[in-house]
């Protein structure tokens, strides 16, 4: 037998030794299988899917929850690990917790089957706690509808899952508030209102959630509201207007986020570095660069994140990776990848001049291209029209308390198309987004 067979044999006798050992823990002790056992659940085949049920009803309960959190904690540390197949036997299990967090388990899948049955459970679980999950899975199906990677049909039931939730008078609050953040995702069906609407609610939690959502949404709308609540004294609302700030990229902000990067609370600094991972700039790179040297082992590892997430959003993607392995041993600065610039002009001269020093070029500064260059694509964000440097007259005073500013926006966000042509003059609806957001 060759050596290669050999080492086959032995592995696959040790995999079958640890299926064996996985089961009888299981069906025979009712206690949980070792950490190494617990890859033998992940993409379980239909014969071992009705074996695992089986299973499963026999457990006791304190043993279904923390297996079901386990396997929750190990499909986090791992993507290669699949336990859905287990998490849709638990979302119909007795007992609340484990439901809870069997549908937890599902908040990553994508599978269009899963809308029916989390709109089924967040309309008529007992458990709040439940219906709050089932709340946030179905956010995930509004976000895949938005960039249209569903069909309609499965998107439409979700928004109309969250809506009728969120509409309930009698439905916990905690439940609402979900809802209303999974229905973030979407600029259809009111949901800016809306959430203006919960921003104005005089329960601080549904703020929190209004921030939230506003970071959700993407709508730069929101701009303003956000940059204020950096220095809420409430830290709930800080945090949630930091992470919002990246997630809307705010570039206008960056300074008041770097300032987040030493608050007194430790959640706050590290959504802070995030955030400026998404915002990106010279001022955020080089704030990210102190920070990973933080004696603060944790934050020095999410500052190293944060720079390879804004390298990967602003920096150049063909050095991203490094130099060609024909390279190694020689520095990256010695390698770039080859671009037009390096075509001959026509007397047969390179056109190539080496990196400009980016240390040398101000956040504000416009690369213009030439007119005649057949390659040139417009920056929308620098090279703006006239008519895009407009500021709406009703929102320039940045003094407007919330409500009055709340309601000029709800207003603008529900103007009909004739509302819209008669107040042209003072208002220009394609820029709406942008000039409230500046």
């Amino acid at each position: 037998m060759e050596e290669w067979e050999l080492l086959d044999r032995t592995e696959n006798e040790r995999r079958e030794a640890q299926k064996q050992a996985l089961w009888h823990a299981l069906e025979d002790d009712l206690t949980i299988p070792e950490a190494s056992q617990l890859e033998h659940l992940s993409g379980l085949l239909d014969s071992d899917i009705t074996r695992i049920a089986a299973a499963l009803a026999a457990l006791p309960t304190p043993v279904r929850r923390e297996l079901i959190r386990t396997l929750n904690q190990r499909a986090a540390a791992d993507f290669r690990m699949d336990f859905s197949a287990i998490f849709r036997i638990a979302v119909t299990d007795a007992d609340a917790e484990v439901r809870t967090a069997a549908v937890e388990g599902l908040f990553e899948v994508e599978d269009i089957r899963l809308v029916p049955v989390l709109a089924a459970l967040l309309h008529d679980d007992s458990s709040p706690e439940v219906r709050a999950a089932a709340a946030q899975a179905l956010g995930s199906f509004v976000l895949l509808g938005e960039l249209q990677k569903i069909r309609p049909g499965p998107f439409e039931a979700a928004v109309a899952a969250l809506h009728a939730t969120y509409a309930d008078p009698a439905e916990a609050g905690v439940v609402q508030r979900s809802a209303m953040e999974s229905l973030a995702y979407t600029s259809a069906h009111d949901v800016p209102a809306l959430i203006a609407r919960a921003y104005a609610d005089g329960d601080e939690p549904m703020r929190v959630s209004a921030l939230r959502a506003m970071g959700r949404s993407a709508d730069k709308i929101w701009g303003d509201i956000v940059r204020r609540e950096l220095a809420n004294p409430r830290p709930a609302m800080r945090l949630e207007a930091t992470r919002a700030c990246g997630e809307l990229q705010l570039r206008e902000a960056v300074r008041e986020v770097v300032e987040m990067t030493e608050d007194v609370d430790a959640t706050i600094r590290l959504a802070a570095i995030w955030s400026l991972g998404q915002i990106g700039g010279n001022l955020a790179r080089k704030t990210l660069q102190r920070c990973a040297r933080a004696d603060d082992l944790t934050m020095a590892e999410a500052a190293d994140r944060a720079l390879q997430e804004l390298e990967f959003l602003y920096g150049d993607l063909n050095t991203f990776f490094g130099a060609p392995s024909e390279y190694d041993g020689e520095t990256d600065g010695t390698w770039r990848m080859p671009t037009l610039a390096d075509l001959p002009d026509e007397d047969g001269n390179a056109q190539y001049y080496g990196d400009e020093d980016e240390d040398d070029l101000e956040d504000n500064d416009l690369y213009v291209l030439d007119d005649d260059d057949p390659f040139a694509t417009d920056d929308e964000d620098a090279l703006a029209d006239d008519e895009d440097l407009l500021v709406e007259d009703e929102l320039e005073d940045e003094d407007l308390d919330d409500e009055v500013y709340l309601e000029k926006v709800i207003r603008l966000l529900s103007l009909s198309d004739q509302e819209t042509d008669d107040a042209e003059d003072s208002v220009d609806p394609e820029d709406d987004e942008d000039r409230l957001g500046d």
